[in-house]
């Protein structure tokens, strides 16, 4: 079937596109860009998209899916959906489910799982190290082989530096980026909350920014040796920026993604011991948030990616210290991120390049474009939507946010998936 989305403000930071033009759509492809009124339907499904804003599908390149092992907190199904009703088209599901993805035979199911049940596109993440334990090196070609876009042991940080040398060094091999997850385990050690006033106010164990920080300067300093393409999950710490702002200045092959809540709350939120204000890493103080801010808008930081880890209820239900790290964030990822936007953080195309075509090229997805010829992954979003989040309404299997009640503005409104809407 051939759609036809007339009158959109067409925003597509590949093509550098930024005005309103019409788009047709045949056999899952973009056919064609025309200016408005220009291009024939030919019986085509007409979708009047004025007022709105249309772009690459969005991309969400770290993303827990749960699946296999923890399908009651979530499954290839339901995060799909979840990320399809937020918004995105493709998501990189991270390898530490169970058993951990550090095998063709894990990584195949998961391809085969969403062959079937996905709404979304879904890209496979490997393990850097065997069980994610660190200690010896996952069969990277078999993984790629497979279909992993990446590796990264995302959870656990690789806590032996020659290890991570070695990872570095066999990734090139394979074009593959490694994606680090930065804490000193030494550091962070029984650790549940940022390290500072609040922590020592509510008497919990904290995680001082520096254990980001030091593992940081260390797989900087490794990427430098070894040459390959490091990526720097979840950034929390202006330690960390300026440390990746630099070693870009130095050329050094990073890049470096945030998430929603780290440049929108900051550890006050985990008052009350308010464990749906506990992730890894934690939230961090408002200097913290300038920074990534600051981050976003110079360029330092590349991607905003949601890390989206759905947890059950009655585990989220218990005493902070015992309450498992992470909140889901596909269905909120893009209303948070026009905060930026109407706040003047971010322009409206670097919004859009952060989330569609900047994760892209690090993974090499070839997604984030609406050339013509290119996979009909689309996102109609209107800008305008004032919306409240209700955790009750999610899609997601698991309700676990911090953002319960919050008013935004700007939501997704269609999504479509290979021409699919």
């Amino acid at each position: 079937m051939n759609i036809l989305i007339k009158n959109g403000h067409i925003i597509d930071p590949a093509n550098k596109i930024d005005e309103k033009l019409d788009i047709l759509v045949s056999d899952g492809k973009i056919a064609k860009l025309g200016k408005p009124g220009s291009l024939a339907g030919n019986g085509a499904r007409v979708i009047d998209a004025a007022g709105k804003i249309v772009v690459p599908g969005l991309i969400d390149m770290h993303v827990h899916l749960r699946e296999p092992g923890f399908e009651y907190k979530e499954t290839i199904a339901t995060g799909t959906a979840a990320a399809r009703a937020g918004g995105f088209t493709s998501v990189c599901s991270m390898p530490n489910t169970n058993p951990v993805n550090d095998c063709r035979s894990v990584t195949e199911f998961i391809i085969s799982q969403a062959a079937k049940e996905a709404a979304a596109r879904v890209f496979p993440i490997g393990a850097i190290t065997k069980g994610s334990k660190g200690e010896e090196l996952a069969e990277m070609g078999e993984l790629h082989q497979a279909g992993c876009v990446a590796i990264s042991d995302d959870g656990k940080p690789v806590m032996n530096a020659a290890i991570m040398r070695r990872a570095m060094e066999y990734s090139k091999i394979f074009d593959l980026a490694v994606i680090s997850h930065c804490e000193d385990a030494s550091l962070s050690a029984k650790g549940v909350m940022n390290e500072g006033f609040v922590s020592t106010e509510l008497g919990l164990r904290g995680i001082p920014a520096a254990a980001e920080d030091v593992m940081t300067a260390r797989d900087i300093a490794l990427a430098g040796l070894t040459g390959c393409r490091l990526h720097i999950a979840h950034v929390s710490t202006a330690g960390s920026v300026r440390l990746i702002r630099e070693a870009k200045q130095r050329g050094v092959k990073v890049t470096a993604e945030t998430c929603p809540h780290y440049f929108t709350l900051t550890d006050e939120a985990a008052r009350g011991y308010n464990t749906m204000a506990k992730m890894n890493p934690p939230l961090r103080t408002a200097e913290d948030v300038a920074a990534i801010k600051q981050g976003l808008k110079d360029g330092t930081i590349d991607v905003i990616a949601t890390d989206h880890a759905p947890h059950g209820m009655d585990e989220k239900s218990v005493e902070f210290d015992y309450a498992p790290f992470g909140i889901v964030g596909l269905e909120t990822a893009l209303g948070l991120t026009f905060k930026l936007v109407q706040e003047g953080t971010l322009a409206l195309s670097e919004a859009v390049r952060k989330l569609s075509m900047n994760p892209s090229e690090i993974l090499k997805l070839n997604k984030g474009s609406l050339a013509s010829g290119a996979d009909a992954d689309i996102t109609i979003i209107d800008p305008n939507v004032e919306w409240t989040v209700d955790a009750a309404q999610f899609i997601s299997k698991s309700k676990n946010t911090p953002f319960n009640g919050w008013k935004l503005k700007g939501r997704a409104v269609q999504t479509m998936v290979g021409g699919k809407i």
